[in-house]
């Protein structure tokens, strides 16, 4: 059996010297019959069975705000456009579009006789009630990307939308090629309750949501029909294979058991400590994710991080990429870059070194901030106060064990400086309902935030104000200039101007250090060799099943 190994990450900006975007392909040997990288093919195709699928983590819903969702909601849900490993976007649902002098109209030719499975035309005016079901409450996340731009979405005839909006926002297409994006019947949502769009939404993708057994799996069906797949898909028209099995296990050691014993096809998150061994039996494919990478968010309005030389002390305390590395054994990337990843378009490399491991300087940091006193246990002391910091993270919901691992090493790691550090495993309940949303809650908080562009920063560091809060930014920071800086880069004519914008906002954010970098956040599948055409999407890594089959 040929193994064979495929990463796959864009690097733009400064980074493109090395590469516009990379991939990477290793291949090893074993014994039995040869197979390609998953998403090549190879070997005589078989029509239908079931993939049995084991993923790390159980979204509340199927559709939803969350990147654990748009996984789950992309075997269902079409898109308007979809987005290739180079950045570019092609055709999905529609065909063509083209925007108006002033950046302010976006018209979209869709393509004709598409239906949900429901029956429901999937129409302009479909498209168009999506839109205003996303601004309205129907997605946070949507809302986050476009509500301070999006005004209107109409109908101009069956197959032609038109999007006008109130300020010219660069990122419009790259946002649209996520998950989050997909698009239902509005039939279902208008005629069926809340908790029923969320389990089973309705759309016109390769697949249907049949049983979802609670803590267990979720069943998607094969849609018969479908004729609407993307430009970038490896082939038109319905799914090969008759299901998905979506399994649902949490532990590493489990999952990956499952996978060498024959029990899944295929799985998802491949633990880092079983790397090797499933690179050398198992296609495997990782990709590194765009977007804001796994940071930990530092409180700038309340406890010890409100002053900007804790902060800095904080970056230098550590030698985060030791920390990853030793956690991750090498297998995910470190990012100094508190603000955005790597294979993000607008990426700046600089600062990702601006805070290299110098305990010297935190220290020196320290002293002068007024910490110069030490307890009996080593921690600084200020005003009666312990320099002591709570770092709260989503265990198994946004942190693996191993970036539970990485945390205990920086927490070993900054203690010679003077922090006392507590780590905080929340549970996905929490987190999401929001126990620790406000900047009482903690000190640092861990998390990430999937996107195919540098706008993310809107997202992350738009300021917080009363009459416009934005319960994103978890770092509670606002600076007008800084934000202005965002808007100017999602409203500039040129990739280039936007990218210079984007460098100078993450540059002065780094300044701050009101973000410390620690990893990429990164999607990995390993597939049984006899299971082809399984891919990683390119705007947020989601698994794509429409095109994978098994092979004698």
């Amino acid at each position: 059996m040929a193994s064979t190994f495929h990463t796959v990450r864009r690097t733009t900006g400064k980074a493109a010297a090395a590469a516009a975007a990379a991939a990477l392909l290793l291949s090893g040997c074993g014994a039995g019959s040869g197979t390609e990288a998953a998403g090549t093919g190879s070997g005589e195709r078989v029509e239908g069975g079931t993939i049995r699928y084991a993923h790390l983590q159980e979204a509340p819903c199927i559709y939803g705000g969350w990147v654990q969702q748009a996984y789950l909601s992309r075997q269902v849900l079409d898109s308007l456009v979809s987005q290739t490993e180079d950045g570019s976007i092609v055709p999905w649902l529609a065909e063509q579009w083209s925007v108006s002098e002033d950046q302010l109209t976006w018209t979209f030719t869709l393509k004709e006789n598409v239906a949900f499975t429901d029956g429901t035309p999937l129409d302009a005016a479909a498209v168009a009630a999506n839109f205003d079901y996303w601004v309205s409450g129907g997605n946070g996340t949507v809302a986050a990307y476009i509500g301070d731009y999006y005004e209107s979405a109409s109908a101009v005839d069956a197959t032609t939308l038109q999007v006008k909006l109130s300020a010219p926002y660069a990122p419009l297409l790259s946002a649209l090629s996520q998950g989050y994006f997909g698009i239902q019947s509005p039939t279902a949502l208008t005629g069926r309750s809340e908790q029923e769009n969320c389990e089973a939404p309705v759309g016109s993708g390769p697949f249907t949501v049949g049983e979802w057994k609670r803590g267990e799996s979720v069943t998607f069906h094969k849609n018969p029909d479908y004729a609407s797949a993307p430009a970038n898909a490896r082939h038109q028209g319905p799914a090969y294979v008759d299901s998905i099995v979506w399994s649902f296990i949490q532990d590493n050691t489990s999952r990956f058991g499952s996978l060498a014993s024959g029990e899944t096809d295929v799985i998802g998150e491949v633990p880092t400590v079983d790397f090797e061994t499933a690179k050398a039996g198992f296609s495997v494919q990782q990709y590194i994710t765009p977007g804001r990478p796994v940071t930990l968010s530092l409180n700038t309005v309340n406890g010890p991080f409100t002053d900007t030389a804790v902060r800095q002390a904080f970056a230098y305390s550590a030698d985060r990429k030791a920390v990853v590395d030793s956690a991750f054994l090498g297998v995910v990337p470190f990012e100094g870059n508190g603000t955005v990843s790597q294979s993000t378009p607008g990426y700046n490399p600089d600062v990702a070194d601006d805070y290299p491991y110098d305990q010297d300087k935190a220290n020196a940091l320290l002293d002068g901030a007024g910490w110069g006193e030490r307890n009996a246990d080593g921690v600084r002391v200020k005003d009666g106060q312990e320099l002591e910091i709570d770092i709260v993270f989503g265990l198994n919901s946004i942190v693996t064990a191993e970036g539970a691992t990485a945390l205990q090493n920086l927490q070993a790691q900054v203690k010679p400086v003077g922090f006392k550090v507590n780590l905080v495993p929340a549970a996905q309940a929490d987190l999401f309902g929001g126990t620790y949303s406000g900047p009482e809650s903690y000190d640092a908080q861990l998390g990430y935030w999937t996107s195919p562009t540098a706008g993310i920063l809107h997202i992350n560091f738009r300021q917080n104000l009363p009459e416009s809060p934005n319960y994103s930014n978890t770092t509670f920071y606002n600076n007008p200039e800084i934000e202005d800086l965002i808007l100017r880069a999602n409203s500039a004519a040129t990739p280039e101007e936007a990218n210079s914008f984007y460098a100078r906002a993450q540059q002065r954010l780094s300044d701050e250090a009101v973000a410390v970098g620690l990893y990429t956040q990164t999607a990995s599948i390993a597939a049984a060799p006899n299971l082809q055409d399984v891919w990683l999407e390119a705007s947020q890594g989601e698994p794509v099943f429409h095109d994978a089959y098994f092979t004698k």
